[in-house]
C-alpha cells in the first residue's frame, strides 16, 4: 500500500501563510522599535546626532566666567609688624585689611605678592634690607580673602634657606590657597599650579627678574623662580598640556619708583603675550603703573604697595584691579577675554583716625585721612589709565567747604 492510499489531511494553505506573515511583521516592528529606542538614547547622550542638530550644537556658544582681583606688595617693615603686635610673639594684622575684606572675598580668585618672607618669629624678625616677617601676615591676608600668592621677588632669599623652608611649611599648611615662585624641589618646580573655577582651568606661574645679588644654594635654584625665556616657555607649555584654559603670570620686574614701564618690562610683556599668556600681574616698582592690553594679553604693569611702612605719599598709593575672566566656546574654538576691568586706588597711611596702617580705598576716603584726596586721586589715576583698557573707580565726594565768615 502506498502513501497515497490513505491521504493525511493537511491544514489550509491560506491560514498558514497568514500566521507566518503575522510573525514576520511582529518581528520587524520589534526590531524597528528597538533601533528607535537605541537612536533616542544615542541622541540624548550626544553619541549620535542628526546632522542638523550637530550643526546647531557646533554653532551654539557657551560662556563661562570667574571674577579676579589683584593687589600689590605686602612689604612688612618693622613699623607694620610692631603695629600689629598683640603680645611677645603674637600679631594680628586683620584690622589693617578690614576696609577691603568684603571686596576681596567677593571674588573667586584674589592675588597679592608676599614681598617679605614669612619665616616667622622663631628665626628672629627683621626689616629692611633683609626682611623676615611674622607668619600671622599670611593669616591676615588669607582671612581677608586672598587665595593666590606670589612668592617670587627680590627679597625671597633675604634670610636664607631656613626662612624659605619655614615659609614653605607655613604655606603647605594652608587650605584653599595657591602659591608659586618658590618651590620645595625641582619636581615641585615643574608641577603646574592649577585651579578650576566655574569650569575654567587656570594655571599660575610666578617669576622675578631681581634677587638683590643673592643666590639660592647650589642645586636648589628652585627656591626662587628667576625669569628666563626658555624656562618660561617650558612652563607655559606644561600648563597648556594640562589643559589650562587661562595662564596667569606674576612678574616682579621694573625699576623702583618709576610710574611708566621700562624697556625690560615691555620686552617681557611682549614675550609672554607671544606665548599666549592671558594675564600678567606686575609688581616691584612700589608705585602704580598702567594697565594695558599687549596683543590679547592683559598686562598690569605695577600694582604698587598694598601695605608697607614707606613714608613718601607716592609710595603709599596702591592699586586694586578687579575684572571678569570670560571663556567663550563654539565647537572646537575657544577664546579668553576680560570684562569689567576696574581699578580702585588705595591709600596706606602710617596713622589715621581708622588706626595704624589701615588700607583705605579712595571711594571711602575722608579729608581727615588724606587732605585734598580728590586731587591726589586724579594724579595717580592718570598713571594707571592711559587708554580704555581699564576704568577707574571715582573717589568719595569731598565734603562741601564751610561758607566763609562774613566780616562785620
Amino acid at each position: 500500500m502506498n502513501a497515497h492510499a490513505f491521504p493525511v489531511p493537511l491544514p489550509e494553505r491560506g491560514s498558514e501563510c497568514r500566521n507566518l506573515i503575522g510573525r514576520c511583521l511582529f518581528l520587524a516592528l520589534s526590531v524597528l522599535l528597538f533601533f528607535s529606542l537605541c537612536m533616542d538614547q544615542a541622541v540624548a547622550a550626544g553619541v549620535l546626532l542628526p546632522a542638523e542638530q550637530r550643526e546647531e550644537d557646533e554653532s551654539r556658544e557657551t560662556i563661562s566666567r570667574f571674577s579676579f582681583l589683584a593687589v600689590g606688595d605686602a612689604l612688612i617693615h618693622k613699623g607694620v609688624y610692631e603695629a600689629a603686635r598683640t603680645g611677645k610673639k603674637q600679631f594680628d594684622f586683620r584690622p589693617m585689611f578690614r576696609l577691603v575684606k568684603e571686596r576681596v572675598q567677593a571674588h573667586d580668585i584674589a592675588f597679592y605678592n608676599q614681598e617679605t618672607i614669612l619665616g616667622g618669629v622663631a628665626l628672629g624678625l627683621s626689616t629692611y634690607p633683609c626682611f623676615n616677617s611674622p607668619q600671622e601676615v599670611g593669616d591676615g591676608m588669607l582671612d581677608a580673602g586672598f587665595n593666590l600668592v606670589s612668592l617670587a621677588n627680590n627679597h625671597t632669599l633675604d634670610r636664607g634657606e631656613k626662612a624659605i623652608l619655614a615659609s614653605h611649611e607655613y604655606w603647605a599648611g594652608q587650605d584653599g590657597v595657591l602659591t608659586a615662585g618658590s618651590y620645595a624641589s625641582q619636581e615641585d618646580r615643574e608641577t603646574p599650579r592649577l585651579v578650576e573655577v566655574n569650569g575654567i582651568t587656570c594655571a599660575f606661574l610666578a617669576y622675578t627678574t631681581l634677587t638683590n645679588g643673592l643666590r639660592a644654594p647650589k642645586g636648589k635654584e628652585y627656591y626662587l623662580s628667576v625669569y628666563d625665556k626658555e624656562a618660561v616657555e617650558e612652563d607655559v607649555k606644561r600648563a597648556r598640556e594640562e589643559k589650562a584654559d587661562v595662564v596667569i603670570v606674576s612678574m616682579h620686574w621694573g625699576s623702583e619708583y618709576v610710574f611708566t614701564p621700562g624697556a625690560q618690562q615691555k620686552e617681557i610683556a611682549g614675550h609672554l603675550a607671544s606665548l599666549g599668556v592671558n594675564l600678567v600681574v606686575g609688581h616691584h616698582p612700589h608705585v602704580v603703573q598702567p594697565v594695558r592690553m599687549v596683543k590679547d594679553t592683559l598686562v598690569i604693569y605695577s600694582l604698587g604697595n598694598f601695605i608697607s611702612a614707606q613714608k613718601e605719599l607716592f609710595k603709599l598709593i596702591g592699586l586694586m584691579v578687579s575684572l571678569d575672566v570670560v571663556k567663550k566656546e563654539r565647537g572646537k574654538e575657544k577664546t579668553i577675554s576680560f570684562e569689567n576691568v576696574t581699578g580702585t586706588l588705595l591709600y596706606n597711611p602710617r596713622r589715621s583716625p581708622l588706626g595704624r596702617y589701615v588700607v583705605v580705598p579712595f571711594d571711602l576716603m575722608k579729608p581727615d585721612i588724606l587732605k585734598d584726596f580728590d586731587k591726589v586721586h586724579n594724579k595717580y589715576a592718570a598713571y594707571v589709565k592711559v587708554d580704555e583698557t581699564i576704568s577707574i573707580r571715582p573717589p568719595a565726594r569731598m565734603p562741601p567747604k564751610p561758607p566763609a565768615k562774613r566780616r562785620k
